[in-house]
């Protein structure tokens, strides 16, 4: 889907919404998604739209305010992105961030050029002068730590504004025309890197643009099942179930607007958590009393992954599947004698949304080529009910809590939906998969024991394609290596390896070796995500 359109489809189906809303403008910053995290924590809701439909974008939203994203192009390169002049004449406040303010200075007369010094990473700057961005949260004359990624800076402002903080390498950090509304900040304010970033943009949507906080879970549930009856009426909804959140919430979203004419699917590919299969059958059919199709299928995944060695390839295979599996079991249900279902729900998010049309071709376009965003083949004639489609993880996780899901469903770590297929590099078998999921369930098991669960954003086991010899007891033994995995993260856009004492880890390798036949050495994974990560396995 072209991104005029993908914009157009969102904005459609929120034209009636009356909702402060802030139009986020992206030129291809891989955390342009953080932006609109930020702004939706104030309160407010946003939308992103590249910046090749921006003006349309603008147009149809009608926002209060525009934010324009950072960017990997110089404002100098042919055919550089540039800012619809439509933007900053209609008198809507405007907050530019790195790219967005070179190339809002640039626009409206400053000059732009390559910096003496780069920077990237760590920084301080230092505010010079009052400014309403800044009102209660950073006084002037002090230095405050910030995250910079720029080689351009700003040399000459555009008449009517002014510089209100400056870094060593950028004499011109931050600029504003007060009057105007106008502001620009060379740093990216969107980051945990910049601790104070999210009271900034707090500031510009609430005391410079004026928004109301109106953006609540509960407006969202009322909203969402309103239109989700319009859109269904009569007919059948099938709702794919793939035993996480997403997909949990959405059925229970669908099915509190429409009841038994919901149907959901859920496919037992052989590459789940321990356990986890019959957890969703439990709350689906025990607690919710939601009619559930459990299609046991583990023979047909784990046969066409023999030999498959490639993570995007078993991803295909997987995407395959489930296509052919839901297409046969809709044939099923469409001989019940009530009618085929006419709706196809999926647990789709704004980050699939975006990422699935990046910017430019962009690296997330790889990244998320696993995602099925967009449905089933055009043959099965079924029309997508997505409610989620406007949210984020963390929003989704606010909703399942809304909806009363429990807790432990809720606050489950991600989970992707390859499963252990890519959590298990190399070729996949029965045996390896069951090694894999023993570790993992002691693992987070001690994890859980120690309190710590719900400080991880994501915690897991890697049965590596790597045997060891080792010793154990009187014998050599040789056997795989089991890496562990725990990360921290607020929005799941950026991690860091999770500090645990070596008292949790050595108890979780002991029992691993000690009650998993397969391994004999385990090791933990430290890798960082830096800022511009999508997502990790």
């Amino acid at each position: 889907m072209a991104g005029e359109d993908l914009h157009k489809d969102i904005v459609g189906r929120r034209d009636k919404v009356l909702h402060d809303k802030v139009l986020i403008v992206d030129f291809g910053s891989q955390v342009t998604q953080l932006i609109a995290r930020r702004v939706r924590e104030a309160g407010v809701y946003c939308e992103i739209a590249p910046f090749q439909s921006a003006e349309k974008a603008f147009a149809a939203l009608a926002p209060k305010a525009v934010i324009l994203s950072g960017g990997p192009c110089s404002v100098h390169d042919e055919g550089a992105p540039r800012a619809p002049d439509a933007l900053f004449e209609a008198g809507a406040p405007v907050l530019g961030i790195c790219y967005g303010e070179q190339v809002m200075a640039l626009q409206l007369g400053g000059k732009v050029a390559p910096g003496d010094h780069r920077e990237f990473g760590r920084a301080e700057i230092a505010v010079c002068a009052d400014s309403a961005l800044f009102e209660g949260v950073w006084d002037k004359a002090k230095r405050y730590p910030v995250w910079m990624s720029h080689g351009d800076a700003v040399t000459q402002l555009p008449p009517g504004f002014a510089v209100i903080a400056t870094s060593e390498s950028a004499p011109m950090a931050a600029i504003a025309d007060e009057a105007r509304r106008l502001y620009g900040v060379q740093f990216h304010l969107e980051v945990m890197h910049t601790p104070d970033g999210a009271k900034l943009l707090s500031n510009f949507v609430h005391k410079i643009a004026g928004l109301k906080a109106d953006w609540t879970m509960g407006a969202f549930r009322q909203e969402a099942i309103a239109s989700i009856r319009a859109q269904v009426s009569s007919g059948r909804v099938l709702c794919g179930l793939s035993g996480g959140v997403d997909s949990a919430v959405a059925a229970v979203l669908i099915h509190e607007a429409i009841g038994d004419k919901l149907t959901c699917v859920f496919v037992d590919h052989g590459l789940l958590r321990q356990g986890e299969a019959e957890e969703v059958v439990s709350l689906f059919r025990g607690h919710y009393n939601i009619p559930l199709v459990h299609v046991e299928a583990q023979a047909l995944f784990l046969n066409a992954l023999i030999g498959i060695r490639d993570p995007e390839e078993k991803r295909k295979i997987i995407g395959r599947l489930f296509v052919a599996t839901f297409e046969a079991e809709a044939k099923k249900i469409a001989a019940d004698g009530r009618g085929a279902p006419e709706f196809l729900a999926q647990g789709t998010l704004y980050p699939d949304v975006i990422e699935s049309v990046s910017f430019s071709g962009g690296p997330s376009v790889t990244i998320k080529s696993h995602h099925n965003v967009g449905g089933l083949p055009e043959r099965m004639n079924m029309k997508l009910v997505e409610p989620l489609r406007e949210l984020f993880k963390d929003e989704v996780r606010v909703l399942g809590r809304e909806l009363g899901l429990p807790e432990a469903f809720v606050g489950r770590h991600p989970f992707p939906g390859p499963g252990l297929a890519i959590r298990c590099p190399g070729g996949v078998t029965p045996e390896k998969l069951a090694i894999l999921r023993q570790a993992d369930a002691i693992y987070l098991d001690e994890i859980r024991k120690s309190g710590l669960y719900d400080e991880i954003w994501q915690a897991f086991a890697v049965l590596l394609p790597v045997q060891t010899v080792g010793v154990m007891g009187d014998g050599r033994t040789y056997e795989f290596v089991c890496a562990l995995r725990a990360v921290t993260s607020v929005d799941g856009m950026t991690a860091d390896f999770y500090p645990f004492d070596m008292a949790i880890l050595g108890r979780a390798a002991t029992r691993i070796i000690n009650e998993v036949k397969g391994v004999n050495r385990v090791v933990y994974d430290v890798t960082s995500k830096p800022p511009g990560t999508i997502e990790w396995e």
